[in-house]
């Protein structure tokens, strides 16, 4: 078979294959680029040796069988054996259900994943959200850290794991997603600076040097990266891929990066004939993400919407400390404000930023389910200090709140594994490093970000400790209790009328009637159905008013309610959602 790689500033590059050397020839088509011809199968190791150094991993690895640091694999996606066809699943009207392979199950493997499938089916998801799968350093950890752009963790499963995760939750009808890492490279394993200029001192990062996308060698790099997003999607059969922090991705040429990706995920759409998408998680609020290539913009089919959440979780938790600051002074005005426009700080002054923030979407041409409206996700809730859910501080009536807001919004909705039954377990921001000094840095330096904010040394999880990844884990034994059965219940039947009523996956900004108002009730109505909620600890009587119509039937509620009467006054308990159906008056 022909082995390839691109190392333009070496003098020499040696094939180690099979435990055999032998050296490879410049391609005299392609400049910086070498090659050889050696037998090899599907498992066979090699690696590529630079000016006569130890054998490092291919760049482009398939399978790093023993860890980032090892040999690569040959892998030979021809040979996996489909069992369903699938045509796809388009993102809008779609359910998203962000999950983390590692935690999903005590086991953290592809394949017991997927036999929790028929769970996520019955709760009427159509596409699973997988977190990063790349190889990162030890066995569990987030994934963000992972340096192998193109390969699979091995402790999962592999790549056959991964193919036959995706075969069987599209057996299921699930479309599957996969959250991807192009802005940087874990600190641990990541070998490619030896083979060429794949960072610039240009543009820094959190993380470092950036990804070099407009530097001196970036049209190689580019193709890398773009080049690893269309190898996922082509060879597992993927229907998505959420790009992570794509503000992070500095470059200062005419066509962005995003740009030229979103064309090349769109061409490929169009060969496969499957509906495939690209949602970004972006920090900037600035409408050219998602805004069409013609018209400027990167392209993307969706993005994160952060200001949504930060509006709904300060709505129902009262919490105000860091960016949480400017949601919580404007009170329910911030989600009547997200739901109405998307973005909170469209040109606002953010307090926790110090500056003006981000631009307002236009509404007229934006179809709302290009934005991603969610109570929780990985980062909201791992990035806590210790890693608590909303169930740690919510009722479960405040719960079916959050969950009748963010079912019911006009946002393409997404759910963290285990909210629709309230889990209780935490979701803890765990490692496994196998550098000792790495892990200590880690360890300390979590501890000192949080102890800014009044928290002990010893309250804060050690992310090197194996029991903090367990304690992450989804205990699945809850759904066969209280109120965790009800709370799933009351997902189910949600996601269920979102699917049966075309208003809700309507993608224009229309609302009959959006108010917070003063009885302490949130409304808001679109098409037929009414959404109330009563976040208090007190009932309370709201009048629906003329132009609302007759309520005819109580679609659904957390708890029980009636009708209103001839005086259009409806009582609503204290800390419940509802929707009601609304008809014309006579």
């Amino acid at each position: 078979m022909l082995f390839e790689v691109w190392a333009p500033h070496a003098e020499r590059v040696g094939l180690h294959v099979d435990g055999r050397d032998r050296p490879m020839e410049p391609d005299p088509g392609r400049a910086g680029w070498w090659r050889a011809e050696a037998e090899a199968g599907p498992g066979t190791r090699y690696g590529f040796a630079l000016d006569d150094g130890p054998p490092l991993p291919d760049p482009r690895s398939r399978r790093q069988p023993d860890g980032p640091e090892g040999l690569s694999a040959v892998v030979d996606h021809s040979r996996f054996r489909w069992e369903r066809g699938w045509f796809g699943r388009p993102l809008p009207g779609a359910v998203l259900y962000e999950l983390h392979i590692g935690t999903f199950t005590h086991e953290g493997t592809f394949d017991a994943a997927a036999e929790q499938l028929p769970h996520l089916a019955g709760l009427g998801i159509t596409h699973v959200q997988l977190m990063p799968v790349c190889p990162f350093p030890g066995t569990h950890g987030w994934g963000y850290d992972g340096v192998a752009p193109w390969a699979v963790h091995e402790p999962y499963g592999g790549p056959e794991g991964l193919a036959r995760f995706v075969d069987a939750a599209h057996g299921h009808g699930l479309g599957v997603v996969l959250d991807v890492v192009h802005n940087h490279l874990g600190p641990s394993g990541n070998h490619l600076p030896a083979f060429g200029p794949y960072f610039t001192d240009t543009h820094h990062t959190p993380w470092g040097a950036a990804v070099n996308l407009d530097a001196p060698g970036s049209d190689e790099v580019r193709a890398y990266f773009i080049g690893s997003a269309l190898a996922w999607l082509r060879d597992f059969r993927l229907d998505g891929l959420r790009l992570d922090a794509v503000h992070a991705l500095r470059d200062t040429r005419a066509r962005h990066f995003l740009a030229e990706l979103s064309g090349a995920v769109d061409a490929l759409a169009a060969r496969t004939g499957r509906p495939l998408f690209l949602i970004g998680e972006s920090d900037l609020n600035d409408p050219r993400t998602t805004a069409p290539r013609e018209a400027g913009g990167h392209g993307l089919h969706a993005q994160w919407n952060d200001d949504f959440h930060h509006a709904l979780h300060t709505f129902l938790t009262g919490e105000r400390q860091g960016y949480y600051a400017d949601f919580a002074a404007e009170g329910p005005g911030a989600l009547v404000k997200t739901l109405m426009g998307g973005f909170f700080h469209d040109g606002t002054h953010s307090a926790f930023r110090g500056r003006r923030h981000g631009s307002p979407l236009n509404t007229h041409t934006t179809p709302a389910h290009r934005l991603l409206g969610y109570a929780q996700t990985h980062d909201q809730v791992g990035n806590r200090a210790v890693g608590d859910r909303l169930s740690a501080r919510l009722s479960p009536g405040l719960l079916a709140c959050a969950a009748a807001v963010v079912l019911c919004a006009p946002f393409t909705p997404m759910l963290f594994m285990g909210e629709e039954w309230g889990a209780r377990t935490p979701w803890q921001y765990f490692t496994d490093h196998q550098d000792p000094e790495l892990a200590e840095a880690v360890r300390s330096g979590r501890r000192r970000e949080f102890a800014a904010h009044g928290w002990a040394a010893g309250d804060v999880p050690d992310p090197q400790d194996p029991a903090t990844r367990l304690r992450s884990c989804l205990d699945w034994r809850e759904l066969e209790r209280e109120p965790h059965r009800a709370l799933l219940d009351w997902y189910r039947r949600l996601i269920a009328l979102r699917r049966t009523e075309p208003a809700l996956t309507d993608p224009t900004w229309s609302y009959t009637g959006l108010s917070s108002g003063s009885d302490g009730c949130f409304s808001f109505q679109r098409g037929p159905l009414r959404v109330l909620l009563n976040p208090g600890d007190r009932p309370v009587k709201t009048w629906l008013g003329p132009r609302t119509g007759e309520v005819t039937e109580v679609v659904a509620a957390w708890r029980r309610i009636e009708l209103p009467g001839p005086d259009g006054m409806l009582r609503l308990p204290p800390e419940t959602a509802a929707v009601l159906r609304c008809g014309s008056r006579q």
